[in-house]
Formats: structure tokens, sequence, C-alpha cells
């Protein structure tokens, strides 16, 4: 989620700092979820931590969950960071990735998958951003983490320590290793951009099975004191591509997915494929036409109404 042109050259973009930053037009009206960020901390000595996940989320899965957890053990035992909220930011309807379901369903999709953590939230920032027209716009990953440590930092002003002072907490990128691999391609991302997301801010990166990690970090060396690996200790692979493969081919994807999420989807149908929509609306077409054959074959009575047959009342009784 850099700054790229259509032919996807990096351009160079230039942020103005947090206290300058705004929430920019937007679709509907927007107001920063709060509600479980931690405003004072309890441990002492150590830097408030808010981590944020960018991505499509179309839809979460548990590995998107999971890496806020893998995080936030990793901080409490490897770093003096205290961890005092988690993001998700699901990506702007303008990214136009295949896959993308529309902006409101992945926000609330995020949003019934982390209802019951104590500490995850769902941004909706990136998907109600619109240009002068009105449409969906694009939001780069620095302008996001901007967004955030305006919020967190300038609008509410730090998180307070445990001797009352407050202080500013930092913002930090969760993500899997694939992004940082991207980071590591030349000509992918804009300098400037890397700047803010890994120098300014810092990220914490997931590793992957089948991702040489390494090799991406020797580009960015730069930025090394501002990055942090976390190794999965038990591998897991479930990705949004998988799950919607699953979903178009009529698959179950319980436990695949967290169950309010497998709820939705099947509510709204999405991500169906358009052929087994096809088929699943000409069978409910076929079975429509069969009964109305039926119902021209039943007896009538003197009066021209319908006689029940016996298997019409064996329904009735049993629903």
């Amino acid at each position: 989620m850099s700054s790229q042109t259509s032919t996807g050259m990096a351009t160079p973009v230039t942020y103005p700092p947090p206290e300058q930053a705004s929430t920019g037009n937007t679709i509907v009206p927007y107001t920063f979820p709060q509600a479980k960020l931690k405003l004072q901390q309890t441990q002492p000595g150590r830097t408030p931590l808010v981590l944020v996940a960018c991505g499509s989320f179309s839809p979460i899965t548990f590995l998107h969950l999971r890496m806020f957890e893998m995080a936030s053990d990793f901080v409490r035992f490897n770093t003096s960071f205290e961890v005092c909220g988690g993001y998700l930011s699901p990506v702007s309807d303008a990214y136009k990735k295949a896959g993308l379901a529309p902006g409101h369903h992945r926000v609330e999709m995020c949003s019934r998958a982390v209802e019951h953590s104590s500490w995850l939230m769902v941004d909706p920032f990136e998907t109600v951003n619109c240009d002068e027209n009105g449409e969906p716009a694009y939001v780069p990953t620095a302008r996001v983490l901007r967004h955030f440590d305006h919020e967190i930092n300038t609008v509410l002003g730090g998180i307070e320590g445990t001797d009352g002072v407050r202080r500013k907490a930092k913002i930090a990128l969760l993500a899997g290793a694939d992004l940082v691999m991207s980071m590591g391609e030349p000509g992918l991302w804009s300098p400037v951009d890397l700047g803010v997301i890994l120098g300014e801010y810092g990220a914490f990166i997931i590793e992957r099975s089948g991702t040489d990690i390494d090799e991406a970090l020797a580009t960015l060396r730069q930025y090394e004191d501002n990055i942090w690996v976390i190794s999965q200790v038990i591998q897991n692979d479930i990705s949004s591509t998988k799950v919607r493969l699953f979903l178009k081919k009529d698959l179950s994807v319980r436990y695949l997915i967290p169950d309010p999420v497998v709820e939705y989807i099947e509510e709204h149908g999405l991500f169906q494929d358009e052929q087994s929509s096809k088929k699943k609306n000409s069978d409910t077409s076929s079975a429509g036409g069969k009964d109305k054959e039926k119902e021209k074959e039943k007896p009538t009575t003197a009066d021209g109404t319908s006689t029940p047959s016996s298997s019409t009342e064996e329904t009735t009784q049993q629903s």
C-alpha cells in the first residue's frame, strides 16, 4: 500500500507532520474508535505502543487475529514497550484488488471478529475516505500511520504513564513477511513512504513459511533498529485468498475464520462464484416451476379450489 502510479512505479509523496494531519473528505461521518484503547499504562518504565495492521481483510481470518496476539507476546517478553491497543485498518475500495468485498462489509466482518477482544479495534478511516467527487480515495500506508499518530498523540494527548505523565505512544505497523519482502523490491515503494513507515514509525513483522525474510531485510538495513521480526512457533498459512476459493467452491470455511464472520458472509452472500450463484438461482427457479406443475395436477373441488394432498398436509404440520 505504497504510493504508486498505474504503471506500478513509486511516486514521491510528502506527508504533513502528525500535528497537521486531518481526516480529509469522508463518505460518511467519521469518529476515531478508542473504546478499547488503554489510555493509562499499567507497567512502569515502558513506552506505550499501538499496533496497526493495514490490509484487505476480505475476509478477515484467524491468522490476522493471531498476528496481534503473537506480537503482543513478543513485545511483552522481548521489548521495553507496553501494548496499549491494536487496530485493523481495512483498505479503501479504491484499492481495486481482486476479491475485494465492499468496504462496509469488510469493516463489519472485522468488527464482528474482534467484538469480544479486550484490546483490538477496527478503524474505518481508509474505507470512508473519498476524493472531491465523493469516490473512494486510496490512502497510502504512511498516511494511515500519520492518521493514528495524530488521533492518539495529538487529539487524545498521548498515553498516561504510571507516574501520571502523558507520553507519545509509538505507532507501529504490524504486517506479514510478504509486505516487508515487497518493501525490499527496488522501485516498488517510494523512499519517502519507506522513511515514514519504517524510519519514523517502525514495523513488527510476522514470519511466514516459504519466505526468505533475511534477503528482504538486507535491503532495508538502514531501518533494522526499527523492525522487529516475530517467528511463528505454530505455522499458520490461512489466507483470505484460500478462504475465498473455498467459498467459491461451496466448501466449508468454519474454523478458518471466526463464526460471526462465517454467518455474516452467508447472510450477505459474499464471495460466491458467479456461476455458482447463477446455478443456485436456476435450481430455485426450476424447483418453483415444478411446484407450479404439481399445483396444476392437483384435483379440484366443485368451487374450483385445490384439494390439499396428504404430503402437503404433512409438510404443514411439520412446519
